[in-house]
């Protein structure tokens, strides 16, 4: 699918035109969670379970139409708060334009941004998958997926990893930590390296919060998870038959470097828009119907669609064509949060309600009379997102906690520590976890690389590795 930048900044602006049409005014419409019954979430429920279950039952048809799935679920949900007569059409419009306008699209230009301009950058070299090189590897992707995503670090080095090991025999278990700790666990510090968390700081959540929060529980994660790997490596390393010298492509040996770099400094002025919306208080907004747009997020947003369109332009065509980028990943996410971050909206209006709604049992499963429980919300956050989608899972139990981010950073620190903790970690689990895990599994089976099917990455790798150190993790800051 080949879709120009062009296409990609008119739908934009025709996502935020109909809001425009409308007044504002001080009285916003909200939706009364405390009105609302368990049958409102079902739309949620559903288009969660679709994206869990259709890719592995009916791959084909999942293929060719998800975005048609996500639409059945949004619409199903539409259709019934336009009827009913005690929300109907203004209070629904205004549900729609305020996760839209605040939260849906600066979530997908965020992302758009990273994957293009990651996506120019390629490295290229002859590296031998040994086990010091391929820590050197993964480690790497690490600490660069705070500062370029997930997405965007494992689609850098998915591709030398796999060139590095292709005459390993065992490299199944490469792929696999690769994608807990570069898909995953490495976008822990920053708002740009995990969706789950640029959630967080749309909500307010401050931005080094998050970095000095994290920094902890992650290294402790990564260096148990460095120790596993490069004990199993060495193991299937000894047992291989290896030439001892550097695999060649044309007969002669590549030498490392970096094409597209002029993409890094497009990376650094994503990183700085992103903090300047968070320190720019200029206290100006414009209303769209009841929903206020501060002018530092639109000032953001437009500076992140300048710095995409620039990379798409100034990238040589033939570096893309060697990371094979497509445009495929970028709509199936937009398409399916479209439908998610709708679908979401009874959710976290019961959720909101606490006692009063619903799901007062969730809320009374992560607190007591003492508080939050702050274990239960590393936990239930954790589950959810293993085998749902991190970003959404954050947004519930961040609400659940009660949604102020003042509150979270301050006196339950531990809460939203346990909650980012949660998500961003959890979503190692499984393949359908994290986007970028179904991404970094399907460039390794093309590459010939025959990789675990759902339960047996499930059952080899994440219940047996992951697991124990999540009990350590949750013994330790929870």
């Amino acid at each position: 699918m080949y879709i120009n930048m062009k296409q990609i900044l008119f739908y934009y602006s025709i996502l935020f035109l109909p809001g425009f049409a409308f007044p504002g005014s001080q009285d916003a419409p909200h939706l009364s969670g405390a009105d609302l019954s368990i049958l409102w979430v079902i739309p949620f429920i559903g288009i969660l379970l679709s994206i869990a279950i259709f890719p592995l039952v009916a791959p084909h048809f999942w293929h060719k139409n998800f975005g048609k799935v996500s639409l059945f679920w949004a619409v199903s949900l539409l259709i019934p708060l336009l009827i009913n007569h005690n929300i109907g059409v203004s209070i629904t419009l205004y549900e729609v334009l305020h996760v839209g306008l605040l939260e849906y699209i600066p979530f997908i230009i965020l992302l758009l941004a990273l994957f293009t301009i990651s996506g120019g950058v390629q490295l290229k070299g002859t590296l031998v998958g040994t086990p010091v090189i391929n820590v050197i590897i993964i480690l790497i992707g690490t600490i660069l997926a705070s500062w370029m995503g997930t997405t965007g670090a494992a689609m850098l080095l998915i591709r030398p990893l796999i060139r590095a090991n292709k005459d390993r025999k065992y490299k199944v278990h490469t792929i696999v930590f690769f994608i807990f700790l570069v898909a995953n666990i490495g976008g822990s510090l920053t708002p740009l390296g995990d969706p789950p968390l640029f959630l967080g700081f749309l909500k307010g959540v401050s931005f080094f919060w998050t970095t000095s929060a994290m920094l902890m529980p992650m290294i402790m994660v990564v260096c148990y998870l460095i120790i596993i790997y490069f004990l199993m490596d060495s193991y299937y390393y000894k047992k291989e038959d290896l030439p001892l010298t550097s695999p060649q492509e044309d007969g002669k040996d590549q030498k490392l470097g970096l094409e597209g770099s002029f993409n890094l400094l497009l990376l650094l002025g994503v990183i700085s828009s992103v903090l300047l919306s968070g320190f720019w208080r200029p206290h100006i907004h414009y209303t769209v119907y009841h929903v206020p747009i501060e002018l530092q997020n639109l000032t953001r947003d437009i500076l992140l669609l300048l710095l995409t369109f620039v990379s798409w332009k100034v990238t040589p065509r033939k570096i893309r064509q060697a990371n094979e980028y497509t445009w495929f990943p970028i709509v199936e996410v937009a398409k399916l949060f479209a439908g998610i971050f709708i679908t979401i909206i009874p959710a976290i209006a019961i959720l909101k309600a606490g006692a009063s709604g619903a799901l007062a049992g969730i809320i009374q499963s992560v607190s007591n009379d003492s508080g939050p429980v702050n274990y239960m919300y590393f936990w239930l956050t954790g589950i959810l997102s293993s085998f749902l989608d991190n970003a959404p899972t954050y947004l519930v139990f961040f609400n659940t906690a009660g949604g102020d981010p003042v509150m979270l950073m301050g006196k339950y620190y531990d809460t939203l520590l346990a909650i980012s903790a949660g998500a961003v970690f959890m979503g190692a689990n499984t393949y359908i976890g994290n986007a970028p895990n179904f991404m970094v599994k399907s460039i390794s089976e093309s590459a010939g690389i025959d990789m675990p099917s759902f339960f047996g990455f499930l059952v080899k790798y994440s219940l047996p590795i992951l697991t124990p150190i999540f009990i350590l993790v949750s013994l330790v800051f929870f």
